[in-house]
Order: C-alpha cells, then sequence, then structure tokens
C-alpha cells in the first residue's frame, strides 16, 4: 500500500518499487482497485511505492534466495560512498540491492534530519545504526537481508514503521519498547511463537504470514491493533482474539482449521481471509455484522450457510469449495443488497453446467456486478 508523498524522496534503485519478493504472483491486497482481482494468493502485501532517479542495475538479487548463503558478497571498496551525492538534509534514503554488509560504512550519521531509511535486499546481518538517528528517523525497512537476531533498536523510540520480512529472525524480541510502532512486518522468516509484543498498544498491522506459528498467542494488549495478517503458518485453531476489538482485517489462509471460532469480539471486523484451511462450514460469525469481505476459498465446504447476519457483505469469495445449488447461493446471498463481487470458479455450480454457469448466477444475484475475475455485462 502506498506511502504519503510528504516530503522528497531519494530512491537509489528501482527495486523499492513493488518489489516484495515471493508476495509478486500471490498478493492479495486490501485497498480498492480499479479492476477485478485475483482470487489466488496469500496475504503479504505490496507495500512500496517509490520512484526511482537512479537505478544500481549490477546490485539486482532475488529476494526468495536471501536464505541460501551462496557464495561471499561482494563488499563496498572501502573508499566508496553511495551517499557522497545526497544532502546532508535528505529525509528519506532508498539504498536497495547494493549488496551493503555494514550499516556502519555508510556514515548515516551526517544526515541530522533523517526520517526514512530503506535497507531493502542486501547482505545486512547486524542492525547497527548510529543513535544520532534515533530522534528523527521514524521509518526503517530491512525487508530481504541475513538478520537473525533482533539487536539495536535500543535507543529508536520514534520508529512508527519497521519491516524485518525475510530474514532469519526465529524469537521477536526487545521491540516492545517500541510503543509508538504503527507497522510491524515479520514475513518469511522462521518465527514459531507470538512473542515479545507487550505493550505496544500504539500497533495498528501486525505481519506474521509465512513463519512456523502454530498458535495465536500473547496479543491481549495490542488492543489498537486493526490489522492482523497470519498466512501461510501452522495455525489449528482460532482463538487469543477476545481483546482485538478494534480489529479490522484478518487473515489466516493457508494454515490448519477446521472451524471458524472465537471471533464473537470482533464486532469492527470488515474482512476476514479464511481461505486454503480445512473448513467445513461457514458459521461462527453472527457478530461479526460489519464484515464487508469473506474469503472462503480452497475450503471443502458443501453448503452456502452463516451469512444471515451480514447485510454488509460486498465481496464473497468462495472459489475451488463444493457449493452445487443455485437456490442456495439464491436464498442466502439474493438479500445482500451491497454485494458487488462473488468467486465461485472451481464449485460444482461451475464445473457441472460451464456454459449456463455465468447466467445463472446473475439471475440469483442481479445485484452483482463482478463474477470471478470478470465484470458483468451492463443489461
Amino acid at each position: 500500500m502506498s506511502e504519503p508523498e510528504s516530503v522528497p524522496r531519494v530512491a537509489l534503485d528501482p527495486a523499492c518499487t513493488n518489489q516484495d519478493g515471493a508476495h509478486d504472483q500471490e498478493t492479495q491486497p486490501t485497498e480498492k482497485h480499479d479492476g477485478p482481482r485475483d482470487s489466488k494468493g496469500w496475504d503479504g502485501k505490496l507495500r512500496i511505492d517509490r520512484k526511482a532517479t537512479l537505478a544500481n542495475v549490477d546490485g539486482h538479487s532475488d529476494a526468495e534466495e536471501s536464505e541460501d548463503e551462496g557464495p561471499p558478497p561482494e563488499q563496498l571498496a572501502a573508499d566508496e560512498d553511495l551517499l557522497d551525492d545526497i544532502d546532508e538534509n535528505e529525509e528519506d534514503i532508498d539504498l536497495v540491492h547494493f549488496k551493503i554488509q555494514s550499516i556502519p560504512a555508510l556514515r548515516l550519521e551526517r544526515f541530522k534530519k533523517l526520517q526514512r531509511l530503506c535497507l531493502r535486499q542486501n547482505q545486512i546481518s547486524a542492525v547497527e545504526l548510529p543513535e544520532s538517528l534515533a530522534s528523527t528517523l521514524c521509518e526503517l525497512d530491512l525487508y530481504d537481508n541475513l538478520i537473525a537476531h533482533i539487536k539495536g533498536f535500543d535507543a529508536f523510540t520514534e520508529l512508527t514503521s519497521l519491516d524485518l520480512s525475510f530474514n532469519k529472525i526465529k524469537h521477536i524480541k526487545r521491540l516492545n519498547h517500541l510503543t509508538k510502532l504503527r507497522d510491524l512486518y515479520f514475513v518469511q522468516n522462521k518465527i514459531s511463537a507470538i512473542e515479545g509484543l507487550d505493550g505496544m498498544s500504539n500497533l495498528r498491522q501486525l505481519e506474521l504470514g509465512a513463519n512456523r506459528i502454530r498458535s495465536i498467542e500473547n496479543l491481549e494488549t495490542l488492543t489498537g491493533l486493526e490489522e492482523l495478517w497470519l498466512g501461510k503458518n501452522k495455525i489449528v485453531e482460532l482463538k487469543g482474539l477476545n481483546t482485538l476489538s478494534n480489529l479490522k482485517i484478518l487473515s489466516i489462509q493457508s494454515n490448519r482449521l477446521t472451524a471458524i471460532t472465537g471471533l464473537e469480539h470482533l464486532v469492527n471486523l470488515e474482512e476476514l481471509h479464511i481461505s486454503h484451511n480445512q473448513i467445513t462450514t461457514i458459521s461462527g460469525l453472527e457478530s461479526n455484522i460489519n464484515l464487508r469481505v469473506v474469503d472462503v476459498s480452497g475450503n471443502p465446504i458443501e453448503h452456502l450457510t452463516g451469512l444471515s447476519m451480514l447485510k454488509h457483505l460486498e465481496e464473497f469469495w468462495a472459489s475451488n469449495c463444493k457449493f452445487s445449488s443455485f437456490q442456495e447461493v439464491e436464498k442466502e446471498l439474493r438479500d445482500k443488497e451491497e454485494l458487488q463481487t462473488v468467486y465461485f470458479e472451481g464449485n460444482p455450480l461451475q464445473t457441472n453446467q460451464r456454459a449456463l454457469y455465468r447466467n445463472k448466477v446473475k439471475l440469483a444475484l442481479p445485484q452483482v456486478i463482478q463474477i470471478d475475475a470478470t465484470f458483468v455485462k451492463a443489461v
């Protein structure tokens, strides 16, 4: 999702423009789009939208290969200064794909007004930022490096956004003093437990997709949380969410869930992404009357029930389930006046009557303007 363009930006590589490695092909963004969205994917999000002014054409590497040690990376020459031509009053610096190993070698202490620092896709293993940046730095992006241990953030209490995705982190530690953090990203690490986040009441977005988490726990104090992304883990039960009454987006795709439970206190929930689990019935949503988007794709669900309270439903994604009755589609969804998009591809609804499928959906749901990836033609 795009960031505000309130100050001049310096980008030394085009890789900061939507380069989310493995996310690129399977992204399910939450913001509105002009065209039909693809129902495939998980919950990594394209978060960077920056315009490059100077490219490092020799520094390219693939994000998803960061776990392979490979040959020793090239090191910056001792006398090479990547930031030599940058104004010392610069507020925003991006250094992407430059094979940087040492943060101290960048001599960042000369930038007295630095607010945003992007060091994506380098070879950094230790966070060694000069403490002189602590009073101004608010956004730090260390996506796709070689960081295994969370250290070096003691003084950086002004941070509002921190991205440590695609590293080698096993434990979340030494961060809960960063009480101003609003966005925290840990996509594709080696984290097996949610921990070390106590007291981060200002946190609005937490992304832990593609880790090794088995249980939702230790989130009780994150009362301001609005988005929780847990796709591609090993979670077997929805629980530990009762205090998150401000949560608007819950994404828990590609886990090991067998039932929808534990959502009764999430009265402000607007989006539920729960595709590619082992859920057999839609239930447990009676209290979630503000849901606008529900994605149950890729679950072995046979009957379209459990949606009666969702009067504000706008998008219902149910590709590759086991729905077979058009009468059931009409009965359960026709009264949803705000419904605009449905996905039923890969269900018996489609596979048994491919030629008639779209017309039957139109007849059952005349309010819908998009069926699967195609808009409905106006009559």
